[in-house]
C-alpha cells in the first residue's frame, strides 16, 4: 500500500481550515449574542435556559474543534517524519480506507477497538 502523502497533506490542511473557520463562526455568533444575563424583565425562564444550553453546546463544539485541530497537526507532523499511516501501538500499516475516513487516525482498527473496550 502506498499512501499519496501529498494528497493526504492537502486533505488535512483543508479539513483544518474548515474546522478553524467553523470555530470562528461559532465564536462570532457568541459575541454577537452578547453576555448571558440572568432571566429578568420580559424574558421567560425557558428562553434563558435555551440560551444557556446553546452557549454550552457552542463551548463543547469549540473544545472539540481544538482537539481535532491538535490531532490534524499531529498527523501533519507524522507525514513530515515518515510515520503517517503506521499504527502507534503495533506498528502495522493503517488501511487507506481508515485514513480516508479519519485522516488523522493513529491506530489501526484492531488497536482502536481494543482502546475503546479497555
Amino acid at each position: 500500500m502506498t499512501i499519496d502523502l501529498a494528497r493526504k497533506r492537502a486533505d488535512l490542511l483543508l479539513m483544518r481550515e474548515r474546522i478553524l473557520r467553523a470555530a470562528a463562526d461559532i465564536a462570532a455568533g457568541d459575541l454577537a449574542e452578547g453576555d448571558l444575563t440572568p432571566a429578568a424583565g420580559d424574558r421567560h425562564l425557558a428562553e434563558h435556559a435555551t440560551e444557556l444550553l446553546d452557549h454550552e453546546l457552542d463551548q463543547s463544539l469549540a473544545e472539540n474543534a481544538d482537539n481535532v485541530i491538535a490531532e490534524i497537526d499531529d498527523a501533519l507532523w507524522r507525514i513530515e517524519d515518515g510515520t503517517y499511516g503506521t499504527c502507534a501501538v503495533c506498528g502495522a500499516p493503517i488501511p487507506e480506507e481508515r485514513l480516508d475516513a479519519v485522516p488523522y487516525a493513529t491506530l489501526c482498527l484492531e488497536d482502536k477497538r481494543r482502546q475503546e473496550h479497555a
